[in-house]
């Protein structure tokens, strides 16, 4: 039976992030991965944005694991050449009646730690953005874009120059605890193997409830039931009047049809979303669109008719249903479970990217003090 110390399930953005922790930490790490790529579900398929953590709750995993990861982001980006642009973003009202939500936000935003979000009058943000409707704005500096692919490949390219391998095509089957750690049973191209390891992380994304219900030894009660939230986008045809992101004033129920840039320029709008009951619905309906130009033009009422085309979509992994309040991280290491060297990650959705360093270190560390 081969052996391996770590193994990594799942190949996105966050799982490579591990991958890269847990070899530069001196590790024999594998990643095993069911599809062709890495990346190919909700990595490759979000709004590619760099999040200043203003909307999550304040002691939450994703509000401290997104403030710490944001500027450690920044830093891996330059100084491993991963394209990226700091470029801010306009939280914006359209009317006065507007500002106590804007100011909700901008309470909740300090407590979380980003304390650099500036008040704009109306006018103050339409000098900034002329194509812009707002009557008062929120200005966050701190937020960009980045190369989400980009970013994968620095972080499989460290990771593999310090030891850890990627297996595509490798797909988890199940699990054994072991007096030695796991004894896990791989699919690779029809054939069944067995791998020990010592360290057992499961980074699967939308599929991380089903690999954690396939590990004997775990307890059903550690183990959520994974809702999937479609969300779809939309891309402007034509060049974007915009330079910074737009993002109306959000609601309890979503932050609203927002508008991002790829480092190109080209504007997209979304997410919306959309109670799905398979992880593998990627279809845009042309019908949607509807939707998505009664709320652009709340911001932007030059948005033309016929302007926006079906661009992609992306399925986020929730731990609650629909109507129900935003959950935070789970980061289940052995002081939750009782199942030493085994660490379940639940419900990685935004801000996973943002943080996805301060994710892999958070992770090395209950495996460290695991050992």
């Amino acid at each position: 039976m081969e052996q391996v110390q770590s193994l990594v399930v799942g190949a996105g953005v966050v799982g490579l992030a591990i991958a890269r922790e847990l070899a530069l930490a001196g590790r024999e790490v594998v990643v095993l991965e069911r599809a062709n790529g890495f990346g190919t579900e909700t990595s490759s398929r979000s709004s590619e944005v760099i999040h200043a953590g203003i909307y999550y709750t304040p002691d939450s995993l994703k509000a401290q694991l997104c403030v710490e990861g944001r500027e450690a982001l920044y830093q891996f980006c330059t100084t491993h050449g991963v394209a990226h642009r700091r470029c801010g973003k306009l939280i914006v009202a359209p009317s006065l009646a507007n500002r106590a939500q804007l100011e909700r936000v901008a309470e909740r935003a300090e407590r979380a730690g980003v304390a650099t979000l500036e008040w704009l009058s109306g006018e103050a943000a339409c000098a900034l953005e002329p194509a812009l409707t707002a009557a008062v704005a929120l200005l966050s500096p701190q937020t960009g874009i980045i190369d989400s692919h980009g970013l994968m490949l620095a972080l499989l390219g460290e990771g593999e120059d310090h030891g850890a391998t990627l297996a595509l095509r490798s797909e988890f089957v199940d699990a054994q605890v072991t007096p030695e750690g796991f004894a896990v049973r791989v699919r690779s191209d029809a054939e069944l193997t067995v791998l020990a390891c010592r360290e057992l992380i499961n980074t699967a994304g939308l599929s991380a409830s089903r690999v954690a219900g396939a590990i004997e030894g775990l307890g059903s009660v550690h183990v959520p039931v994974t809702r999937y939230a479609k969300g779809h986008y939309f891309s402007l045809g034509g060049r974007s009047p915009f330079s910074r992101l737009i993002y109306p004033t959000p609601d309890e129920a979503s932050l609203g049809v927002h508008l991002t840039l790829d480092l190109a320029g080209q504007a997209r709008f979304g997410p919306d979303v959309e109670w799905v009951e398979s992880a593998n619905q990627y279809d845009v309906p042309a019908v949607r669109a509807q939707a998505f130009y009664a709320a652009i033009r709340a911001y932007w009422p030059g948005l033309p008719d016929g302007a926006l085309l079906p661009a992609y979509a992306g399925i986020r992994p929730k731990l609650v249903g629909p109507g129900e309040a935003a959950a935070d991280f789970r980061i289940d290491g052995p002081g939750v479970h009782g199942v030493g060297g085994l660490v379940n990650l639940f419900g990685m959705e935004s801000p996973g990217l943002t943080a996805c360093l301060a994710i892999a270190r958070r992770v090395r560390l209950q495996l460290d003090a695991s050992c």
